[in-house]
């Protein structure tokens, strides 16, 4: 079992800053890659980031690439996403998941454990 408990959302406003944080017990967090993904109201699902276990390796959607970083410190069990330059289209509850396997992938069905979300509000 993997408890996952994303917090750092909020409200900002167009062209600013969060990081999220996603805190990882249970199953050994380093072993396993993981993922944050987002849903937006009346939308589905989609992903945004992922990072393989060792961190060596992240995985971006287009959308954000270059705006987003995904890292995790697995002496603390931790993942995060440091969201810069955010704007209207990044409002959505962001969730982080543990992933099946050590690689990172945008495929949601990878990913076994999930956590409860955080609210990201952008205003323009």
């Amino acid at each position: 079992q993997v408890q996952l408990v994303e917090s750092g959302g909020g409200l900002v406003q167009a062209g600013g800053s969060l990081r999220l944080s996603c805190a990882a017990s249970g199953r050994t967090f380093s072993s396993y890659a993981m993922g944050w993904f987002r849903q937006a109201p009346g939308k589905e699902r989609e992903f945004v980031a992922a990072i393989n276990w060792s961190g060596s390796r992240t995985y971006y959607t287009d959308s954000v690439k270059g705006r987003f970083t995904i890292s995790r410190d697995n002496a603390k069990n931790t993942g995060y996403m440091q969201m810069n330059s955010l704007n209207p289209e990044g409002t959505a509850v962001y969730y982080c998941a543990s992933s099946l396997r050590d690689v990172a992938t945008s495929i949601r069905g990878t990913y076994d454990y999930w956590g409860h979300g955080t609210q990201v509000a952008v205003s323009s």
